[in-house]
Formats: structure tokens, C-alpha cells, sequence
């Protein structure tokens, strides 16, 4: 690929539009967001408030531990942490500035506050709305289709903003994405021009996942496997990155950088190629062109299959790893693809029941599959062609995985749902 062309400066823009900090799970994060600018619009404290969010929202949020909230839960401890203590300056990592009185102060506004959450019936599976109230005064924020995409602020009946992003407007088109291409670029591109974004994945996703070894989160997925099998390259790097998602769903207030608006996605195609480059003693630049390929491959099967979906985002982000991993050993383009191919044959059943400490065994058995799909390329052996969802060649199967976790998934996600809501 030459640096002239249309693409290199699309896939320079996709990384940097892709990976950002967040601390705390997304979703949640996502919700105090939104409530952060509600509370600053409105100018007062809210004596009243109502969530309206869809399920796939719902599904995410339930489970996870909300940074800087004394480990409470859920929707209300997101929102009420979001006016008490959030800054939306500070985008997703809203919740960062929170300090030990501020956290008492948000224990006692969930105690006495008004607070209403409801299932919202939309036709798109990220979108919420946020409503606050302060005696007559009202404030409503809707955030869709991502995290961070206002779509409408309405004040007393008034429409203020209809459409607000913290990115642009016009953002680079995902749909230039084919693993060709992605390939041809980070064996091209000039490291200036990625280098810093990629820099600090490194050092904000190992840092974390450091935390989750040292300390007690969750289940402690990647103690357990590293107690268990052993320090080998191979389960260090399924460890660490379990690790960090271990921290991260059990509210360690340290960020991470994402990938596809998710942390978890974000350290599950790092962390690995992180481990492999320390393991092989390979350069910074040959890590940075690695770490390149795994997040725009990943970015590139999740493009496809949205946001949200009942199909877990740890297989795409395993699945850029392995891709990463092979470029490590000086695979060429065919090792690449047959590593991507080979896992997505494996792994892509796996579903996705909302954010919560078993993600990390998730993104465990995700990396191993990856790790597999390389081997079985090494050994020459492969999956082909009428294997199920594999068809003719890369492309073609990457897209029928996206329809699979976009469309084919669609029921699955509702009935994922209903359960979670109604158990």
C-alpha cells in the first residue's frame, strides 16, 4: 500500500478514532457519560431520574462493578456516580476524577434519589435516554449507535443539540477494511504515524492486566491459569489477558485502551502480541506493526457484526491477536489468513451474556483457539472451504461471520436478554 493512497490515511484514522482510553466497562461508563451531561445542562441536582435503555445495554451493564462506586452495580450506580462525580470533558474516562468524599456523596444520592430504569423497545441495540428532573425543570440526553454519540439533548420541551460526537461527524470508513490491505499497511506505514496510539495501549493494557494478577478480582481467571499450566509463552498469554479483563470487570480503576468500544476487545488483541513480542525479543517496531494488525483485523470482523450482539467480541479480538502472534514468527500474508480463518472456524459460537467476570475465560479459551489456529497453519493443517461458516476464501468468511453474529444472532441476543431481565 502507498502512502498516497486513500486507505493508509483511512487506517491511521481508524486506529486513532478506535483506540482510546476508558476506565470502567464501556457500557456503564457510557451511561455516566451521558448522565454527566444531563446533570451539567440541567444546572441542578437531579431530584428525579429515569433510564431507558435497550437490552443489549441492559445485558452489558448488569453485571459489572462500576469504577470509584465502592463495588456497587448496575444502571442506577453508573448514572448516580455519572452526576455526582463524572466529568464528560473527560469523555470515557468519565468517572476518572472521583475521589474517596465524592464516592460517600454518590452512596447517599442512590439512597435518596428517584430513580426509574426501563427496558427502551428500539430498533437499534445500543440507545439510551437519559431524563432528570429537578423540580420542574427537566433535561433529556440520547446517546446511539455508540458510546459516545448524542443524538439529541432536549431541555424544557427545547431541542439544544440534535446530534453531538466527540468524534467526527464523518468518521473514516470501516468499510476499507480487507485483510490484504491491512496487511500491506502495517508492513508500510510509518511508525510516526501510529506509534503514540499504540504506545500507550501497551503500557495502559499491561498495567492493568498486572493489577488482575496481583490483586483479588473476580474470578481470578488469570491466576488460576497460570498457577495451573505454567508460565510457557502460550499460557502467559492467554493469562495476562484474562488478567486485565478480570481487573477491569471487577472495578479496577485503572483505563485501558479499547478496540470497537470495548476494553475487553481492546486488551484481548494487545496483551498477547504484547507477551509474544517480549517472549520472541523481537523489536519495538516489529511489536508496533503486530499490535497494528491484530486491532485493524479485529476492528475489521466487528465492523461487520456491530456494536452490540449475542456473538462475543473476545473471538474477533483473539482472532487479530493470532493474526499479530503469526507476524511476530515472520509468517507471511498466507499465515495471516489462515490463522484468522482457522480460529473463526473454532471459536465464533461462543455467546456473548453480557459483561461480567466469566469474560475472562471467555477471552482465555478466544486466545487459545487463536493460538491453535496458528499451529494447525504451522503444521499444515487447516479448515477449508464448506466447513460450516468457512467459505472461499478470508474475506468471504469473515463475512459470513459478521452476518452470523449481526443477523443470525438477533434472537439470541433477545432471548440472552429476557432471561437476564426476567430470571
Amino acid at each position: 500500500m502507498k502512502k498516497t493512497e486513500q486507505k493508509y490515511q483511512a487506517f491511521v484514522q481508524i486506529l486513532k478514532e478506535e483506540l482510546i482510553p476508558a476506565m470502567g466497562c464501556t457500557e456503564p461508563i457510557s451511561l455516566a457519560y451521558g448522565a454527566s451531561i444531563a446533570r451539567k445542562v440541567l444546572n441542578h441536582l437531579p431530584t428525579k431520574i429515569v433510564v431507558e435503555a435497550s437490552g443489549s445495554i441492559i445485558k452489558n451493564v448488569k453485571s459489572v462493578i462500576v469504577p470509584h462506586t465502592h463495588h456497587l452495580k448496575g444502571i442506577k450506580a453508573a448514572v448516580c456516580a455519572g452526576i455526582i462525580g463524572g466529568n464528560d470533558d473527560k469523555y470515557l474516562e468519565v468517572l476518572s476524577q472521583i475521589d474517596e468524599k465524592t464516592k460517600k456523596e454518590i452512596d447517599q444520592y442512590i439512597e435518596k434519589v428517584d430513580f426509574e430504569e426501563h427496558f427502551l423497545d428500539s430498533s437499534k441495540v445500543f440507545d439510551y435516554i437519559i431524563t432528570v428532573w429537578n423540580k420542574k425543570d427537566y433535561v433529556k440526553v440520547r446517546i446511539s449507535d455508540s458510546h459516545m454519540h448524542v443524538v439529541c439533548i432536549e431541555k424544557n420541551g427545547q431541542i439544544l443539540q440534535e446530534e453531538k460526537s466527540v468524534v467526527k461527524k464523518e468518521k473514516a470508513d470501516r468499510s476499507l477494511l480487507d485483510i490484504k490491505d491491512i496487511y500491506d499497511f502495517i508492513t508500510t506505514v510509518e511508525l510516526t504515524d501510529i506509534q503514540d496510539i499504540l504506545e500507550r495501549q501497551i503500557d495502559y493494557n499491561y498495567a492493568i492486566a498486572c493489577a488482575g494478577l496481583k490483586d483479588n478480582y473476580g474470578a481470578n481467571i488469570g491466576k488460576v491459569l497460570l498457577k495451573s499450566f505454567g508460565n510457557d509463552v502460550k499460557n502467559k498469554a492467554k493469562a495476562y489477558a484474562a488478567a486485565g479483563s478480570d481487573a477491569r470487570m471487577n472495578g479496577c480503576e485503572l483505563p485501558v485502551v479499547i478496540n470497537s468500544g470495548s476494553g475487553n476487545q481492546g486488551m484481548t488483541c494487545s496483551l498477547p502480541v504484547i507477551i509474544y513480542a517480549q517472549e520472541l525479543k523481537v523489536s519495538k517496531e516489529k511489536m508496533f506493526r503486530a499490535l497494528a494488525l491484530s486491532n485493524l483485523v479485529a476492528i475489521h470482523e466487528k465492523s461487520g457484526i456491530g456494536t452490540l450482539s449475542a456473538y462475543c467480541g473476545a473471538v474477533s479480538a483473539a482472532t487479530g491477536a493470532g493474526a499479530g502472534i503469526a507476524y511476530l514468527y515472520d509468517e507471511d500474508y498466507q499465515a495471516v489468513i489462515h490463522t484468522i480463518v482457522n480460529t473463526l472456524a473454532n471459536v465464533s459460537g461462543i455467546v456473548c451474556d453480557g459483561a461480567k467476570a466469566s469474560c475472562a475465560a471467555k477471552i482465555a479459551s478466544s486466545v487459545d483457539a487463536a493460538i491453535l489456529g496458528y499451529h494447525m497453519y504451522k503444521n499444515g493443517q487447516e479448515f477449508k472451504s464448506g466447513d460450516g461458516l468457512v467459505m472461499e476464501n478470508v474475506e468471504a468468511t469473515i463475512q459470513s461471520v459478521g452476518r452470523l453474529g449481526r443477523e443470525g444472532m438477533r434472537e439470541t441476543n433477545k432471548e440472552i436478554i429476557k432471561m437476564m431481565i426476567h430470571e
